[in-house]
């Protein structure tokens, strides 16, 4: 009798039962049902037929795309608040661990890979977005991408926009909840800067909002990563003026038309122009071919809050070296400043309601700089770009409202003196143990090549560039606050302590948990004594 009503249980959820279907799947997926107030919840199991579609629909990273990669138990796509209260609740009571998945692009896969047990709640589906207007607000769903929003936002307006970042298929789940930066961040801060009030499953399945979750969970999860407390639900974000015009310019030069000495010159002037004006470094290795290594060249990327007249005015004064001309620069609006950056045709805005884009391996890592890098340094780093076939390095300047806030305001603490940050990045398209290992290794002898030129004491990175070399893992995700501490203080500096304290209020059972989670005291034998 028991096994016929989860059976039962079964149907009502839409799962394919398999022969092979153990008991205790069955009283999981009968707590599921139990517990989602009848509404059925959609659930993904290896037996189902589009299983491993929606696994991988949204893997950016194909260093993770393989047989050898752990598969989730079940794929949950929820539809309503009580699918992820649900979730939680029988996953906690079940002893399942729990990623959850916004768009994908984590850098180490942790939204969907685990070596224990586990479950994905996907949350593709759960993408509802709300303008207001008049309240320069909207609501956000954790599941919708960056480009979603820049759509819907220019659906209602252009007189206002939102800083977050380029890439459209970015969810904003994580985004947020680790910083997230962009063509407005020099003027308005960080997307976690902006955000007003969130929606959050806790470890109890209770739904909290600003005023429940209390101040420090709220301090939390802007910055700190959200999924070591709990399930973002949506968000309510901050919209910002943005001006009827935007300009952009593209200028190209390579080591042969003095690229080395502009970058070096660069250094002194990016984080010290107008907050209206970002004016970020691509570098790439360019022209490589059978006969040619090729070069080095780099990209000067402006986008400005502004027209055309106004940002040459600037650059004439502030770097002339750079030779920026009118016929460089093309004005457009906001919305298409961001389909621009995208890179897709600046008159189909609708292609940033796409969330698939073509997928690569890639490795990546990420400094932060507070003193200009010589000359030498820099050639130093463009010589080991013909090491690997496709490399890439980003410099990003910081400055303007980015220097204003507070490092303790949110738990993301570069600001003040940082000139700009740095990713690297390695790109292959062959797969194979040998052709990762070349690349990965690539970035891990040009990060140990910079650490002279980079922050120091410690040497500092962006969480969202999620780099598991910094320090040592638990691969269940139950690093010691000693073995936590080596990583969590150079994504949050002094919050990390702060970060350990409010995941003990909130979640002492450690029961949201990845490799790089920030851990609980009482679940490190030593830590209360390393915190006193």
């Amino acid at each position: 009798m028991p096994l016929l009503y989860h059976a039962l249980a079964l149907f009502v959820l839409g799962i394919p039962l398999a022969s092979s279907t153990s008991a205790a799947d069955l009283n999981f997926l009968q707590c599921l049902s139990h517990n989602s107030n009848h509404s059925k919840i959609p659930i993904y199991t290896p037996n189902t037929s589009s299983y491993t579609s929606i696994l991988q629909f949204s893997i950016q990273n194909l260093r993770f795309i393989s047989s050898a990669t752990p598969k989730p138990q079940l794929i949950i796509t929820p539809l309503h608040e009580s699918h992820v209260q649900a979730t939680v609740i029988c996953c906690r009571r079940h002893g399942l661990q729990i990623r959850v998945r916004s768009g994908g692009h984590d850098y180490e896969g942790l939204s969907y890979v685990s070596d224990v047990p586990f479950v994905i709640i996907e949350l593709a589906e759960y993408q509802a977005i709300d303008v207001d207007v008049e309240d320069a607000s909207a609501w956000v769903q954790a599941g919708a991408t960056i480009g979603q929003l820049y759509y819907r936002i220019g659906e209602k307006t252009r007189a206002y926009g939102f800083p977050a970042g380029a890439c459209p298929t970015v969810g904003v789940g994580g985004h947020f909840s680790g910083g997230g930066f962009g063509a407005l961040f020099r003027k308005y801060g960080l997307a976690a800067d902006n955000i007003l009030d969130a929606c959050l499953v806790n470890a109890d399945g209770e739904v909290l909002d600003k005023e429940s979750m209390g101040e420090d969970l709220f301090w939390a999860i802007r910055g700190g990563g959200a999924g070591s407390f709990g399930v973002v639900l949506s968000w309510k974000v901050r919209l910002v003026p943005v001006p009827p015009i935007v300009t952009i310019f593209s200028v190209v030069k390579t080591l042969e038309q003095g690229a080395n000495a502009l970058v070096h010159r660069w250094q002194y002037i990016a984080d010290k122009l107008p907050r209206d004006l970002l004016n970020a470094l691509l570098i790439r290795r360019a022209n490589a071919s059978k006969e040619s290594e090729g070069t080095v060249q780099a990209t000067f990327l402006s986008v400005f809050q502004g027209e055309a007249e106004q940002l040459i005015h600037i650059m004439e004064q502030r770097f002339p070296e750079l030779g920026v001309k009118r016929e460089d620069c093309i004005e457009m609006t906001y919305l298409q400043s961001q389909v621009y950056l995208a890179e897709f045709p600046i008159d189909s805005p609708e292609l940033l309601l796409q969330r698939n884009q073509s997928r690569k391996f890639f490795k990546a890592k990420s400094d932060y700089v507070k003193e200009p890098i010589s000359e030498i340094g820099l050639r130093g780093l463009w010589e080991r770009f013909y090491e690997i076939e496709v490399p890439e390095v980003i410099f990003s300047p910081y400055g303007g409202r980015m220097g204003e806030i507070l490092d303790t305001e949110i738990p993301y603490n570069h600001r003040k003196g940082v000139i700009y940050k740095i990713q690297y990045l390695a790109w292959w398209g062959e797969k194979g143990r040998k052709a990762s290992k070349k690349n990965i290794d690539w970035t891990r002898r040009v990060y140990k090549y910079m650490t002279p030129y980079v922050s120091k004491s410690p040497r500092s990175a962006y969480f969202n560039y999620r780099d598991l070399d910094l320090g040592q893992n638990n691969k269940n995700g139950t690093a010691s606050y000693l073995q936590a501490r080596d990583w969590g203080i150079k994504y949050f500096g002094n919050n990390f302590d702060r970060l350990v304290r409010v995941k003990s209020n909130v979640d002492p059972d450690n029961f949201f948990r990845n490799e790089q989670s920030i851990p609980p005291v009482r679940a490190c034998r030593k830590s209360k004594e390393d915190l006193r």
